[in-house]
């Protein structure tokens, strides 16, 4: 397991943006982001094994970008256009692979408010 610590979350207006950013202790083959609003199940939002292969939920394709920089052990996740119901509590997770199987280290969580 490695350490994953969070950080980039805050209010932002509709149509805003924000990019949160996730430290690991080591290398990981897959990072990605989930999210968890309140009263929900927490969801998958993308996921990265590569520079050359991300993978988005639906909700955020098209506006979301997932980036890593391998050297640094860091991940990234740019939010634009962002919209009321993408407020969550959003944690970076790393594992084989995060998108299909339970990561195996989660971060504390960092919360978006997006206000309408």
């Amino acid at each position: 397991q490695v350490q994953l610590v969070e950080s980039g979350g805050g209010l932002v207006q509709a149509g805003g943006s924000l990019r949160l950013s996730c430290a690991a202790s080591g290398r990981t083959f897959s990072m990605g982001w989930f999210r968890q609003a309140p009263g929900k199940e927490r969801e998958f939002v993308a996921a990265i094994k590569s520079i050359w292969s991300a993978y988005y939920s639906d909700s955020v394709k098209g506006r979301f970008t997932i980036s890593r920089d391998n050297a640094k052990n860091t991940v990234h996740l740019q939010m634009n256009s962002l919209k009321p119901e993408d407020t969550a509590v959003y944690y970076c997770a790393a594992g084989p692979d995060v998108q299909y199987s339970r990561p195996d280290s989660w971060g504390r969580g960092t919360q978006v408010t997006v206000s309408s």
